[in-house]
């Protein structure tokens, strides 16, 4: 029993030595979203202060946890009064619930690039699990001036329902209940002793 114990110890030490962490390129990545407005209009949305990240053991990023937050106070439509509305307890109600969070628990290759991406999402304090479409692009290896560098693209999309989390009601219904989730960035491979440290 001890031998079994220390073998599966000796595993996870291995697996997670392995493991490497990719970070978002904030300059070349969004976080958005895309509503109905009374059924006639699109209306696209983002969030300016967000983070992710992407863990895997393998090279080619196939076995990726993927983690992604964002600040609510940050949602931004290019309409000052329309994101105070957004804001309020009409639907996210950012002062009680000010983040909102993904972590894949699931990423599974369909084809190609293609991939199927579930998780537990977190918003208005209501955790759900999601599935969502994902299109990964590399890794690649890159010269730049400070050294060779890898990178990753990865597009995360799908469609949810506001009502399942309890954002918006039905005094909100001139925006539609589905919302396009759009995300999408450059993720840099870091170095196994910075990664470390962080």
């Amino acid at each position: 029993m001890k031998a079994l114990v220390f073998s599966l110890a000796t595993l996870f030490t291995i697996s997670s030595t392995y493991a490497q962490t990719w970070t978002v390129d904030k300059a070349h990545a969004k976080v958005g979203f895309t509503v109905t407005h009374l059924m006639l209009s699109d209306v696209d949305g983002n969030f300016k202060t967000f983070d992710a990240k992407l863990t895997s053991a393998k090279p080619d990023l196939s076995d990726a946890v993927i983690e992604v937050s964002a600040e609510v106070t940050s949602v931004n439509t290019d309409n000052e009064r329309r994101d105070g509305h957004l804001k309020s307890p009409d639907f996210f109600d950012a002062v009680k619930f000010p983040t909102l969070t993904f972590k894949s628990t699931s990423f599974k290759k369909v084809e190609g690039k293609k991939y199927k991406v579930t998780g537990d999402l977190t918003m208005h304090g209501v955790t759900r699990p999601v599935t969502l479409d994902a299109v990964l692009t590399g890794p690649v290896t890159l010269d730049n001036p400070r050294g060779k560098q890898e990178k990753a693209g990865l597009k995360i999309s799908g469609i949810l329902k506001r009502s399942d989390f309890g954002v918006g009601s039905s005094s909100t219904a001139v925006v539609s209940d589905e919302v396009e989730i759009k995300a999408a960035g450059e993720f840099v491979k870091q170095d196994a002793a910075v990664a470390e440290k962080k």
